[in-house]
């Protein structure tokens, strides 16, 4: 214990952006990791409509306002609270699942541990609202972490609780029509009004934080945007509300040591309006260098990045990627269906494809990137057939071809072919998903390790392979190749290198999601 204090005083990231720019470096770890798998899972996915839920569910013409009141009734009597309260996780087995994300290649796993909601899914001190004193009673977090470090994976938290000062403010609006028009929401609930109820001696405002002046057209929904980081009308977050925040944030950390911790801001939680992100910044890193004796092995997210932020933390990219080989290591977020769990998307069979997650990830990879996967997750904790499905045609492909992927690093250019001559730029967090041309095998992704070079071919080959970038007058490999293989294949496929390009001749062989060719 002494050793770990002294260790704690001499650690030397201080709440600023120049301290944690000059003592930051990406550990080796995540750059070799490549893909991790997301349980975005909380209560919001108990009604299974997608995501946003506990804020759309008050706003009249919404699809979950119009939902929730079909289901629970008038909104003024049944709030988003109750949705919690009836939410018990029943079938979630997180070995069961941590060994089948194992299994798929994912090397990090990480855990919602509060969405917008406000609530904290693990024994929160600084939360009342939590898993393990209502609904599931469960420490989810705890658990998540104990199946992830069995199998070996390391394990991340997502927080996104910052924002629940204004992304909640139209639970302080009131029902519009019907018997109970005018009737409050419950967000302008108290303590007092719990008497008699499920949840007396619990506070509404530990949740939903609305004992505030909301918002000019607080009931707009799409206002949020506008708003993200802290302007345009928005009233400022109380200090209580902010500390809070901090207390439960450093609670987390210092309870389940997270490999990584991801943040749902613009740059830092508050960094519009305060150091709060700063100074858990500062706390993560010094914690997790006293953790590993005075080598830090942190990765922590933030979006929206300056240059300069970029070398404090991980930048990470929501629903889209870069163009670009980046110069530091980063990560895009996406889902295969919504973040939170939608059965509209399960019943007209919508969710992303395997081939669509593993040219995805070759892409990215090329990049200097990283791709964690959110696969949805029940508000029972059960994966659906069609999303075990795709887990497990992803662990197929890793099997045959994860060397092209896992412990690589970015080649002196990308890729090639007409997806990667022509790609979107990024909107915002990101957002350029689904805006590019389809992949297809005209297109080719590059990784490397040590000496050897893959190839990835976005499909399967037929007929000759021609990879442009490979041409000796382009003047980027510095030998000759001795060698070309296919990964999966026992067959050699026979080459040529010329002026113009390295032509491989295909054996026929191949897969169609995804063909790798090894070089020497």
């Amino acid at each position: 214990m002494l050793a770990l204090l002294t260790l704690m005083t001499t650690l030397h990231f201080e709440p600023t952006w120049e301290s944690l720019q000059t003592g930051y470096k990406t550990p080796e770890w995540f750059r070799d990791a490549k893909f991790g798998i997301w349980a975005h899972w909380g209560p919001q996915c108990q009604p299974e409509r997608g995501d946003w839920y506990a804020r759309e569910m008050y706003l009249p013409g919404t699809r979950a306002y119009r939902d929730h009141k079909e289901r629970y009734g008038p909104n003024s009597r049944t709030g988003f609270m109750d949705v919690i309260h009836e939410w018990h996780a029943e079938r979630w087995d997180p070995d069961q699942l941590l060994g089948l994300y194992k299994a798929a290649g994912a090397q990090y796993f990480v855990a919602l541990a509060n969405h917008h909601d406000n609530f904290d899914l693990w024994n929160s001190k600084y939360q009342p609202w939590n898993s393990v004193r209502v609904g599931p009673k469960k420490d989810l977090i705890g658990g998540w972490a104990k199946a992830a470090r069995k199998v070996g994976l390391r394990f991340g938290v997502s927080v996104h609780a910052a924002h629940a000062w204004s992304w909640y403010e139209p639970a302080q609006g009131a029902d519009p029509d019907g018997l109970y028009q005018g009737m409050s929401y419950d967000g302008t609930w108290t303590k007092a009004d719990g008497v008699g109820k499920w949840w007396e001696g619990l506070d509404p405002q530990d949740l939903y934080a609305q004992n505030h002046t909301p918002a000019p057209n607080f009931m707009d929904g799409g206002s949020i945007h506008a708003r993200w980081n802290w302007g345009n009308g928005i009233s400022r977050p109380t200090d209580a509300y902010i500390e809070k925040f901090v207390n439960r944030t450093n609670d987390l950390v210092d309870t389940y040591r997270p490999d990584l911790l991801y943040f749902d801001d613009t740059a830092l939680p508050f960094s519009q309006i305060s150091d709060a992100g700063l100074r858990i910044a500062a706390h993560y890193y010094n914690s997790n260098m006293a953790w590993h004796k005075g080598k830090n092995e942190a990765v922590l997210n933030g979006k929206i990045l300056t240059p300069e932020q970029r070398k404090a933390m991980v930048w990470d990219i929501e629903r889209g990627q870069s163009n670009i080989i980046e110069p530091l290591p980063w990560q895009t977020d996406t889902c295969i269906g919504s973040w939170h769990y939608d059965r509209a998307i399960y019943e007209r069979h919508g969710y992303k494809s395997s081939k669509t997650v593993i040219q995805t990830l070759a892409d990215v990879v090329s990049k200097n990137g990283n791709l964690l996967l959110s696969v949805p997750v029940r508000g029972d904790g059960s994966l659906d057939d069609q999303e075990l499905k795709i887990v497990q045609e992803i662990g197929a492909w890793m099997k045959v071809n994860k060397e092209a992927i896992f412990g690589t690093r970015p080649w002196k250019v990308a890729g090639e072919g007409p997806a990667f001559d022509s790609a979107a730029p990024l909107k915002a967090q990101g957002f350029n998903e689904g805006s590019n041309k389809p992949f297809t095998a005209e297109d080719k992704r590059f990784t490397q390790k040590g000496k050897t070079l893959y190839v990835i071919v976005l499909g399967k080959p037929s007929g000759e392979v021609r990879i442009s970038s490979l041409g000796k007058a382009k003047g980027l490999l510095e030998k000759p190749i001795r060698s070309v293989k296919m990964l999966g294949s026992k067959i050699k496929p026979t080459f040529t290198w010329n002026q113009d390009a390295l032509i491989i001749q295909a054996t026929g062989e191949g897969n169609e999601v995804a063909t790798v060719f090894k070089l020497e």
